[in-house]
């Protein structure tokens, strides 16, 4: 029996061979450059047709979350376009945690990925299409660590300071298809919900903070290895310009709302984080983030308020992340969207858990509920 052929040579690939034996492979997950971090993964197999696949991802213990392995199931597509889920199971004790993925192609490729992922090409589509349409404007706030623009799309006359971004985090590949939906609805002339914000708002959206370590295949770092969501505070050219950029640009047009959009690994549900703890904190400066929270609620199944972080003491927000940076700098109602990697455990999907075509349809309940928000404003 021949032995398939694995390669993560591309766009976000990631992962090490250990071993392969005919239609089975023991594989790792390749550390993020200069950092401890590492649980995203994404490659392709080949040589698999009408073969059950057996593919065993080891040392899993000592990854960034390992909590985010029980229940969870791997991605897979076979064309690249519809991403389901592989029959998934997990064994902390194999071989220092091991997640054992099992599935039968049709065809002869098949890729898998952490979650399904979303291209630096894919990317600079998304910026074409959506800098094409009327009303609005892009431009570059800076370049990463390996030259990469730092793009950033505007639109809008009203005077309301909206900023939307995303992937600060590059494995969290969840939040682009949540801007995805954002620019689609916010780009759309006939849309009611983005004729409504366009009118009332400016806008101004980073659909991906963290374009290296999004091509690199990272989970958390930038090219250095820096979690450039503990940059906020004091961003240097050196380590961190993609933060230095945008907060550059965030305090020449001021915030009055801002949304990080992420994905987390443990949790399965939707949630948001606020700002608590800042030392500015103030009961109205919250209660316009908790009317925000119960506006989403209210609009999509797909968010909830049980689960999520637990918050920050008085006085004792870490103002290194950027909600808490921006709600102390500014004055903003800002805050960080949670998507899970895992299934929502409210509305689980079985064929695809939690996906990206999910997170496109959230993007547009998040920018109702700012409009709904702001009509109470």
């Amino acid at each position: 029996m021949s032995d398939i052929g694995i390669n993560a040579a591309f766009d976000s690939g990631n992962i090490e061979v250990r071993a392969i034996a005919g239609p089975t492979a023991e594989l790792t997950i390749r550390k993020d450059k200069d950092s401890d971090f590492f649980q995203w993964f994404h490659f392709r197999v080949s040589g698999a047709a009408g073969r059950e696949l057996v593919l065993k991802l080891t040392g899993l213990n000592a990854t960034a979350y390992p909590a985010g392995w029980p229940d969870y199931r791997a991605a897979v597509s076979e064309d690249r376009d519809y991403w389901g889920r592989a029959d998934t199971t997990w064994d902390k004790s194999e071989k220092d945690g091991t997640l054992t993925i099992r599935y039968r192609p049709q065809g002869d490729v098949a890729w898998f990925a952490y979650f399904a992922p979303y291209s630096m090409e894919r990317h600079h589509d998304l910026v074409a299409q959506s800098a094409a349409c009327e009303g609005v404007s892009h431009r570059d706030l800076g370049t990463s660590l390996d030259g990469q623009p730092i793009d950033c799309l505007e639109m809008g006359e009203g005077p309301v300071q909206v900023w939307l971004y995303a992937r600060q985090h590059p494995g969290e590949s969840m939040a682009e298809w949540w801007m995805e939906g954002a620019l689609e609805c916010l780009t759309d002339p006939a849309d009611p919900i983005g004729r409504t914000l366009r009118r009332k708002c400016r806008l101004h959206i980073v659909p991906n903070c963290n374009p290296d370590g999004s091509f690199r295949g990272h989970l958390r770092t930038n090219a250095k290895g820096v979690n450039l969501n503990r940059e906020w505070h004091e961003p240097s050219a050196d380590l961190s310009p993609e933060v230095l950029a945008i907060r550059n640009a965030m305090d020449a047009t001021g915030v009055d709302f801002a949304m990080d959009v992420h994905g987390d690994e443990a949790i399965p549900a939707v949630f948001l984080a606020g700002f608590e703890g800042i030392p500015s904190w103030s009961a109205e400066q919250g209660e316009r983030y908790y009317r925000y929270e119960t506006i989403l609620a209210r609009r999509t199944p797909d968010f909830q308020t049980t689960l999520g972080y637990p918050k920050a003491p008085a006085g004792k927000a870490n103002l290194t992340m950027s909600t808490n940076q921006l709600a102390e700098r500014f004055g903003a109602c800002a805050m960080t969207l949670e998507m899970p990697f895992k299934d929502n455990r409210d509305l689980p999907d079985p064929a695809q858990g939690w996906s990206a075509e999910r997170s496109k349809l959230l993007g547009r309940e998040c920018l109702a509920a700012l409009a709904e928000w702001l009509e109470e404003s």
